[in-house]
């Protein structure tokens, strides 16, 4: 159906133009009126002046008549007669004319005619008329003509009352136009306006639903029908705002929440320490964020065969006895590491079928509507498995499946820390362990080692039968090895590292040396070239060990009549052991089990990123180098600075 035309707009101009032109034609009339009683009322007087004039004529014309005859009178005749024939024909220019009413034109008429008789009883050859008759003719004549203006001005009277008439008209026309103009401007202009006036101050004082009456079909109507629009419109908006802005504020306290959940589980995982802790915490924590009934978290082998139960919140023992350890897709729970997603499962079906024989089954007996499954992934590897169980359906949406494995991903970055930690410890056990080695062989096995060849040499001696004072110095230097042996086991549990100068090497050298030749007789030679920086002391600690283990093993092998130590401080640090033994076998230079005291002398090196040279020539003697890095001598100096 088609809707109905709306009727053409007519516009405040053309009403006020009609008003206008209206008013205009009113007065225009009025105005022409008057202007036409006006020239009347003038052609009237001038007739009745012409009239008088006739009558001063006609006395004239008797007197001629009565003086002289009618050859004196003809040219005052001849005046009359274009007198009379001015007032029948009138004369615009002066402006002369007779009214045109019935009484004027008989009367003129009349005037006529008796003047037709006049004049042909005046202008007749049979004689004079005497001055009585002549008078008397020319005194009836003049009624004539004063009848004739008497009509004349009894028309200029109706004339001037209509005159009078107009201009009052004109006045009451006048008050009449300025009384309509104000109705029309109140009721066009002024009374649309206010109502517009109206209608916005509404609007800004909050009442959206304010509307304004349309009146009318002009520029004001179309106004009322925008401001109806726009308010409609506002109202609109403002509705939709409102929803809008609780819709965003009820998104922002949901990602409020999420976040406060994410903070929530970053802290509990960094301050977990155990496994078991973690795994706890967190189901209690998945099951208030995720709104779940219960909540189980499933850690996975490394080849991901099997699942095991670590922790769980809100399941029934039954059902965390039944599901402790389940294998990898033998179940709803527990997904396999090719396939695994955030996944979805209804179990209102599953209580009866080949699912129910384990743990869907036991799932939807426990009174468990769905199941969602998120997996604990770090990177390629799966770690394990989060599960929440709900009673009733629920609906994931993608933000709530972005926040389970966010969830997921800390749960697997903390398993990873843990685990991390854990080889840590077990690395750093490793490396106290491989540090208490080294120790003890530096030390105390040195020292037993010289104990051994002491012992060795004494029952040779005995067995030889030498004299008693040789027995009495090998027990005097057994005596000697057996309290530095008890004075390194005091150091090593007191300290558990060998004690250096702070600022220098030199000095700790100096006494390995006069224990070395103490201990072997053997003259050991000491040389520092350069001025260099000294070095911290945990380097001069590694420095000095491997120094003691290359003499300890000049001592045991090289079979050796000197040893020389040579230091250069300058430009670096390059510290060597030499002697002018035997040397050793190629076989010796490879780092494996058999060789403890190389193997210890390079990890020593690797710690200070020093480099460790051996040159070995057969019946010559061998010589370790070892040569520092310059960093070393920089940090010596900032470690002298310290302690200035």
């Amino acid at each position: 159906m088609n809707a109905p035309e709306r009727p053409a707009r007519r516009t405040l101009a053309a009403k006020f133009g009609a008003i206008g032109c209206t008013m205009l034609l009113l007065a225009l009339a009025a105005i022409g009126l008057t202007l036409w009683v006006t020239w009347q009322l003038e052609g009237g007087a001038a007739a009745v002046n012409e009239a008088g004039r006739m009558r001063m004529q006609t006395w004239r014309i008797a007197q001629a008549l009565a003086a002289d005859g009618p050859a004196a009178a003809a040219p005052v005749v001849e005046r009359f007669d274009a007198s009379l024939a001015l007032l029948r024909r009138g004369d615009p220019a002066r402006p002369l004319a007779v009214p045109r009413d019935a009484a004027s034109l008989q009367a003129l008429a009349a005037v006529e005619q008796r003047w037709r008789q006049l004049r042909a009883d005046w202008q007749a050859p049979a004689g004079r008329l005497g001055p009585e008759a002549t008078a008397r003719q020319a005194e009836a004549f003049v009624a004539s003509i004063d009848r004739f203006v008497g009509a004349i001005e009894r028309q200029l009277a109706r004339w001037t009352t209509l005159l009078n008439s107009a201009q009052f008209a004109m006045m009451a026309l006048a008050v009449a136009a300025a009384v309509a103009l104000l109705y029309a401007a109140q009721l066009l202009v002024f009374s649309p306006l206010a109502r517009l006036q109206e209608g916005l101050a509404r609007v800004e004082s909050g009442d959206l639903a304010a509307r304004v009456a349309v009146a009318g079909n002009d520029e004001f109507g179309a106004v009322a029908e925008g401001f109806n629009r726009m308010a409609e419109r506002l109202q609109s908006l403002y509705g939709s705002l409102e929803r809008r802005v609780q819709v965003k504020t009820e998104h922002l306290e949901t990602e409020r929440a999420r976040l406060a959940a994410l903070y929530e589980a970053a802290a509990f995982a960094a301050q977990a320490d155990t496994l078991q802790a973690l795994a706890h915490g967190f189901a209690g924590q998945l099951c208030r964020v995720a709104r779940a009934d219960a909540a189980a978290v499933r850690w996975s082998d490394e080849h991901n065969r099997r699942y095991v139960l670590l922790a769980s919140d809100g399941l029934p023992e039954p059902l965390v006895e039944a599901e402790h350890c389940l294998p990898t897709g033998g179940c709803l729970c527990g997904q396999a590491p090719g396939d695994a997603h955030t996944r979805v499962f209804p179990l209102q079906d599953l209580r009866t079928g080949p699912s129910a024989a384990h743990g869907a089954g036991l799932c939807a007996r426990a009174g468990f509507a769905q199941l969602v499954s998120v997996p604990v992934r770090l990177n390629e590897r799966l770690l394990g498995e989060i599960d929440l169980f709900y009673r009733h359906p629920v609906t994931l949406h993608p933000d709530d499946r972005a926040l389970l494995d966010t969830l997921a991903s800390h749960l697997a970055g903390a398993m990873e820390g843990l685990r991390a930690d854990a080889l840590q410890r077990e690395a750093a056990v490793a490396e106290e362990r491989g540090l208490l080695a080294r120790e003890l062989h530096d030390s105390i096995a040195q020292g037993l080692s010289f104990l051994k060849i002491q012992a060795g040499l004494l029952r040779d001696e005995i067995g030889r039968g030498v004299p008693s004072r040789v027995v009495d110095h090998r027990l005097a230097e057994l005596d000697t090895g057996v309290r530095e042996s008890l004075s390194d086991v005091r150091e090593l549990l007191l300290h558990f590292r060998t004690r250096t100068n702070a600022e220098d090497i030199v000095p700790a050298l100096r006494t390995t040396l006069t224990k070395f030749e103490h201990q072997t007789g053997l003259p050991a030679q000491l040389t520092v070239t350069g001025e260099g920086m000294a070095l911290p002391p945990d380097v001069q600690v590694q420095v000095l060990h491997v120094v003691q283990e290359a003499l300890s093993n000049v001592r045991k092998h090289a079979r050796a009549g000197r040893v020389w130590v040579e230091v250069q401080q300058s430009p670096r640090w390059i510290v060597s052991v030499r002697d002018d033994g035997r040397g050793i076998g190629d076989a010796a230079l490879t780092s494996d089990e058999t060789h403890v005291g190389l193997r210890i002398m390079r990890e020593r090196a690797a710690r200070i990123d020093a480099a460790l040279e051996i040159e070995n020539t057969p019946g010559a003697g061998t010589t370790v180098t070892l040569t520092l890095p310059p960093l070393q001598a920089a940090a010596g100096l900032e470690n002298v600075a310290a302690h200035a």
